[in-house]
């Protein structure tokens, strides 16, 4: 039973029939792949956003046009799926090509892959915390938005200021002007270096040229690997200042404007389906993925209302159903049963991404009929019946809060999840010492707490680099320099891939019939995150994170930049935000601007 006290309502506010309310639309909030539409009515008298609907209005069509082509060039075709995080789509098909082929890459293969994706997160969770969410929160927009609380932040020293440099909240708030902040341009420095350690591993970023089924084409050496040493170290050093640079500012944020957990505050329903293979263990048989799931070195896992309640991926598999709730696409029922049951023999729903077949219905978005291109994607709660809403807390949030709870992840004292927590651990580097950090399960599911999480993933990721740069030099030196296994693709076969995507959960699910891929599914964070209602009325998490959002902002509604909703929508990660447009009652546009310098004085548009 769940504590109504603790959760936030799912159910459409009371407002809703308020005079008052006054209509603000976010439309598009584009990304990498598509556009992002969040359409708001705001209760200015309360101070709180009372209705919320996300839509996105760009149809994509990868599960359609992937039919029939050579399953062997899947990972190619759908890395192009995203441009900031394709190799994480490489990756997933890559693992999902493993599985329906019955090959098992050398374990080199394996460490190498790791390698690239944990400089893959450590790229972009910091391309975004600091050159687009910290922008959010930067001096110029806090004085726009909320100029009580960039006088607060002046007289505010920051706690940790010996590890970071700044001794005033409203130093680092200044630090993080786009372009001209000095830790804004330092990140920009990181960026580039970083993805030169993924290029070192997978040869490309971000569409990986040496990534295949049956492991790489990487060429290993001492060499290579003391490449990526020399840069990782230079990561550790940065994320010592970084990890207590951003928790003083979120506690900041905490202090100054009491109530402000609430912002994108929603029920804890999160989904993590594991990364980083231990090639120990992994063979990539399905009948086993119960055994070899559990020794990922991010735990996957569904947590709901705070507690675990699986870690086996068998389980997260079978209880996935894709809805079409109130979007553009027809029902398949009566349409072709691809998998009537798993390797395991138990029953496949036609509901599973596995059955999906994709029939796009093109019509004019309505509120109350349909209105985005994105399904919606759910996860069957067996003891309670019911079609949960998971988010990914923009990808870091759930892989913290899973392996944590977990307490199964133990990478030689780098990495340690104790049950309640994960305890990071950097080594030494050229001018700081040794530092141990620790995430702890929070109190809530917001935008403060995602944001965050994100911060301490990225230490994650470095303290994980040592320890898989530890595993590739024992290979090396032990003569097992074998970076593939040869394979054939079988007449019938089915795999799924289950990864992270930087932004959360990633499943490939692939159906060969004749040697072609019959059917194809991806399914990446954002659909999960991005959903409109269901076929039981359930608002998806943007919405639901939105929708109740107390108002902070002071601005009154002629000068509303939206900060507070933006906080919230932009702590999930929706990939790459660069334009917002707003707009009042009919559509009237009062500002346009562009980010990251979102909430930069303009002018208005005509």
């Amino acid at each position: 039973m769940v504590d109504l006290a603790t959760r936030r309502s799912a159910s459409p506010s009371p407002h809703k029939a308020s005079p008052n309310l006054v209509e603000m639309n976010w439309d598009p909030i584009t990304r990498i792949v598509g556009s992002l539409g969040i359409f708001t009515k705001i209760d200015f008298e309360n101070r709180q956003v009372a209705e919320c609907h996300s839509t996105s209005s760009i149809f994509r069509g990868y599960s359609i046009f992937m039919k029939g082509k050579d399953p062997r060039d899947s990972h190619f075709i759908t890395s192009r799926i995203c441009g900031i995080c394709g190799d994480n789509h490489a990756t997933c098909s890559v693992y999902a090509q493993n599985m329906a082929y019955g090959i098992k890459p050398p374990p080199l293969a394996d460490w190498i892959i790791n390698l690239g994706e944990a400089a893959e997160y450590m790229f972009d969770h910091n391309i975004f915390q600091d050159n687009l969410v910290g922008v959010d929160f930067c001096e110029q927009m806090v004085k726009e938005t909320n100029p009580s609380v960039w006088v607060k932040a002046q007289r505010t020293p920051a706690r940790n200021s010996d590890a970071h440099g700044y001794r005033t909240i409203a130093d680092i708030m200044t630090a993080l002007n786009p372009f001209s902040g000095e830790f804004y341009r330092e990140t920009l420095i990181v960026s580039r270096y970083t993805r030169e350690m993924f290029s070192l591993m997978e040869g490309r970023h971000v569409h990986p040229s040496t990534l295949y089924p049956g492991g790489v084409g990487t060429v290993p050496s001492n060499q290579l690997f003391t490449e990526y040493l020399t840069r990782l170290v230079r990561y550790a050093e940065f994320m010592k200042k970084c990890v207590p640079l951003h928790d003083d500012l979120f506690d900041f944020f905490y202090e100054a404007l009491p109530g402000y957990e609430e912002v994108g505050r929603r029920r804890i329903l999160l989904g993590c389906w594991g990364a980083f293979q231990d090639p120990n263990h992994c063979d990539y048989n399905y009948k086993h993925m119960t055994d070899w799931g559990r020794k990922m070195f991010v735990t996957p896992g569904v947590v709901v209302d705070g507690k675990l309640v699986t870690t086996d991926l068998v389980d997260i598999n079978l209880q996935i159903r894709i809805l079409r709730g109130q979007s553009y696409y027809d029902d398949w029922d009566n349409c072709e049963t691809f998998v009537k049951t798993d390797p395991l023999g138990n029953p496949v729903d036609q509901k599973h991404p596995w059955n999906q077949t994709t029939i796009p219905r093109p019509q004019k978005r309505d509120f109350d009929k349909n209105y985005s291109w994105v399904m919606c994607p759910r996860w069957l709660d067996k003891s309670s019946g019911d079609h949960l809403p998971l988010d990914t807390g923009g990808g870091a949030f759930a892989r913290l809060f899973s392996t944590a709870l977990a307490g199964l992840v133990d990478m030689n004292g780098y990495v340690k999840a104790t049950g309640d927590s994960v305890k990071i651990n950097l080594p030494k580097t050229a001018l700081k010492p040794a530092v141990e950090f620790e995430w702890k399960v929070p109190k809530w599911s917001n935008a403060i707490e995602r944001d965050r999480a994100r911060t301490y993933f990225q230490a994650y990721c470095a303290a994980a680099a040592y320890y898989f740069l530890e595993q590739a030099f024992s290979e090396i030196q032990a003569g097992r320099t074998k970076t593939f296994t040869p394979f054939e693709v079988p007449d019938e076969a089915i795999g799924c891939g289950f990864h992270e995507a930087v932004r959360g959960v990633l499943s490939h699910h692939l159906v060969i019939k004749d040697k072609k891929i019959a059917n194809y599914h991806p399914y990446p964070p954002t659909p999960w995150n991005a959903t409109p209602r269901d076929d039981f009325g359930t608002p998806g998490p943007y919405e639901d994170a939105v929708q109740n959002t107390p108002i902070f902002e002071e601005n009154g509604p002629d000068k509303f930049k939206g900060i507070d909703i933006m906080r919230a929508v932009r702590s999930f990660d929706p990939c790459l935000p660069c334009g917002v447009h707003m707009y009042v009652g009919g559509g009237k546009t009062v500002k346009t601007t562009h980010s990251p310098m979102f909430g930069a004085s303009r002018k208005p548009s005509p």
